[in-house]
C-alpha cells in the first residue's frame, strides 16, 4: 500500500487526518487488518458494550499514530461498525507505517 492509496479512506484536515474505518469487534487481538471497501479494516478485541469497542479502537490508534488518547476522537458512527475518526497531529505518513 502507498500514499495515493491511502486517499480512499483518509482525509486531511486542519490539524491532522480524518480515517474512515470498518470496526470487526470480538476479535482475537487488536490489529490493523486491511481494507474493506473504501474503508480501513481494524479488529478490535474488546466487546461492543458500553463504549469498549470505541475505547480500544481510540487507545490503539493513538499509540500506532504516536499521539495522546484525547487527540483521537470518533467523529461518526459512534454505534456502528463503520466510523469516521478524526486524529489530531497525525499524518498519512504515521498512518501509512502502521499499514505496512
Amino acid at each position: 500500500m502507498d500514499l495515493t492509496e491511502l486517499t480512499q479512506f483518509v482525509k486531511i484536515s486542519e490539524g491532522g487526518i480524518s480515517i474512515d474505518c470498518w470496526i470487526q469487534p470480538k476479535a482475537s487481538k487488536t490489529a490493523i487488518s486491511g481494507i474493506h471497501g473504501t474503508s480501513i479494516k481494524i479488529t478490535v478485541a474488546a466487546q461492543p458494550e458500553d463504549g469498549r469497542a470505541n475505547a480500544e479502537l481510540c487507545t490503539f490508534l493513538s499509540k500506532k499514530l504516536g499521539i495522546s488518547k484525547s487527540s483521537v476522537q470518533i467523529k461518526s458512527g459512534h454505534a456502528s461498525r463503520r466510523k469516521i475518526v478524526f486524529c489530531s497531529g497525525a499524518s498519512k505518513e504515521k498512518l501509512l507505517a502502521c499499514v505496512q
